[in-house]
């Protein structure tokens, strides 16, 4: 049995993350963390885990791999697409990935991991603007308006809470939602959470609509 710990500072990749690794017999998440305090007591309570920790965390890595190891565990690294991992690093970890990893590709290199070896993603800029070319199609289909949702639902908001921050109703963000799905073509908010996070361009957009929202909000 693989054992996980779950560390990410962004609620929606854990939750899509721990979807698609709960379908797995062998595979068991044993803790979700969203900072250092609680990887750090998951990783004491939890001997001999596999961590998969994202570098949006900014921990110092090499401090972390050390921790990880003393409790017998192997660590993990999910980088952001299209950044670089310093050599002296990659070669520290039992295994790094990128955001925009399918699946298939997760489960697989946990189970190298776990058996004892190692997984390396390279990033493939290539592939990467591939990818982000469908990023920016979305992009520029959604309006402002509705980058905006798309912002508060990667942070996790209910149609509620987007209504409240938006100053309208919860029946219009349905409506809007509805628009959206058709032009990501995702069908529900999770989805919709992870192809955001997944292609940069259009991550990169949503930040800086919830940048907009708040400054208008302070």
């Amino acid at each position: 049995m693989n054992r996980i710990i779950l560390a990410d500072n962004q609620a929606i990749f854990r939750a899509g993350a721990a979807r698609v690794l709960a379908l797995e017999d062998d595979m068991r998440i044993v803790a979700q963390c969203e900072d250092l305090t609680r990887m750090t007591h998951a990783l004491d309570a939890h001997h001999g885990a596999i961590l998969l920790v994202s570098s949006t965390m900014q921990l110092e890595m090499h401090a972390v791999v050390t921790r990880a190891r003393a409790n017998g565990s192997r660590t993990i690294l999910v980088a952001e697409n299209g950044t670089d991992v310093a050599d002296d690093l990659a070669r520290l970890l039992d295994g790094v990935l990128f955001r925009n990893v399918p699946g298939v590709d997760l489960i697989d290199c946990i189970r190298r991991v776990g058996a004892g070896q190692r997984c390396v993603q390279r990033s493939n800029v290539t592939s990467i603007l591939a990818q982000d070319t469908a990023g920016a199609r979305v992009r520029d289909r959604l309006t402002p308006k509705e980058m905006q949702i798309v912002a508060l639902i990667v942070q996790g908001c209910k149609n509620r809470q987007i209504a409240t921050q938006l100053g309208t109703k919860e029946q219009v963000i349905k409506n809007y939602l509805r628009s959206i799905y058709d032009k990501t073509g995702v069908s529900d908010r999770l989805e919709l959470a992870l192809f955001t996070i997944h292609h940069k361009v259009l991550a990169d957009a949503a930040a800086r609509a919830s940048d907009l929202l708040q400054a208008k909000s302070a």
